[in-house]
């Protein structure tokens, strides 16, 4: 696989960013995570569940959009989870 680009956008919700894929990469179908016991099996979504703040995973064929906790702040986990998804997908 060519190396994955992400660019990041904000959604209606403050506590979730969309991560877009320039390319195919997460396959399907689409799924949603909402802790880290329903991701078992899921290497790249066990990954980003790592990352303090993290509350929720839906991940779609070319985008991932990431959830939250309330009291996370995104300039502390954003660089972390592209560094994730580029590790696991690029």
């Amino acid at each position: 696989m060519a190396n994955v680009n992400v660019e990041i956008q904000g959604t209606p919700n403050p506590n979730a960013a969309k991560f877009l894929l320039d390319q195919p990469a997460i396959g399907e179908p689409s799924r949603s995570y909402f802790d880290v016991e329903s991701a078992r099996g899921d290497r790249l979504a066990e990954r980003l569940f790592e990352i303090a703040g993290v509350r929720a995973l839906f991940m779609v064929e070319d985008f991932i959009t990431v959830t939250k906790e309330e009291d996370a702040a995104w300039p502390d986990i954003v660089d972390r989870i592209e560094a994730v998804i580029l590790s696991e997908l690029g």
